[in-house]
């Protein structure tokens, strides 16, 4: 695809002033999963205690988290919030990655069928929407799935690419549709967005020193 294409500018102008972003933090395709399922409505910080405390009971493994009562699991993830909810939704989880056969290592969900199988099996785990279920996608098992978040909403609105009235997977096809299907491209955008997302493009919008002020109707 021509990089005039107006869904790629944005991503060149934010590399150039960020660089690259490392995502997702995680040391292993698991902890990127539990990571997905808590980071829902809180700060990545309280999911980092969560995860130590996960650590420190040698608990961040499928199996181990399995075996926790629900009270011992939620006490273990309080930090991040809404810690019974999640206890029951990240045990949802491993209980269908140890009926696909992949408790002991994860990442071989993703030899289990076809990017859109995988999203469809996700989605039907109690407590995974779409941004967690292409989250684990994208991060955990390196397949091409676009991640969409409010951060995305708010700046591509401003930068006038969306309308405002679309839905979750009409914004996710507007960006595979424009955006060429690669793994690490789509982890970076994805990550430079929340970077704009945190830093200028809030809600109340920071447009002085934006990188994409040049770009966007908004900044004017």
């Amino acid at each position: 695809m021509k990089r005039t294409d107006r869904w790629l500018p944005p991503y060149d102008l934010l590399l150039a002033r960020h660089g690259p972003q490392h995502w997702w933090p995680g040391e292993t395709p698991f902890e990127v999963m539990v990571g997905a399922v808590l980071t829902q409505n809180t700060a990545w910080s309280n999911v980092e205690k969560a995860i130590a405390n996960l650590n420190r009971a040698d608990a961040l493994d499928c199996r181990a988290i399995l075996s926790l009562a629900d009270a011992e699991l939620a006490e273990l993830i309080r930090p991040a919030g809404y810690f019974n909810v999640k206890a029951r939704r990240l045990k949802a989880l491993c209980r269908f990655l140890a009926e696909r056969g992949v408790a002991a290592a994860p990442e071989a969900l993703a030899g289990q069928g076809t990017l859109a199988e995988l999203r469809r099996d996700l989605l039907a785990v109690h407590g995974i929407g779409e941004e967690t279920a292409d989250s684990i996608l994208l991060y955990a098992l390196g397949l091409a799935s676009f991640v969409v978040d409010a951060y995305t909403r708010r700046a591509f609105g401003r930068l006038g690419l969306l309308q405002g009235g679309e839905g979750y997977g009409d914004i996710q096809r507007l960006f595979e549709g424009h955006v060429p299907r690669e793994v690490a491209l789509y982890n970076e955008y994805h990550a430079l967005i929340v970077r704009l997302g945190k830093e200028h493009c809030r809600p109340k919008p920071r447009c002085a020193d934006c990188p994409l002020n040049t770009l966007c109707p908004h900044a004017s």
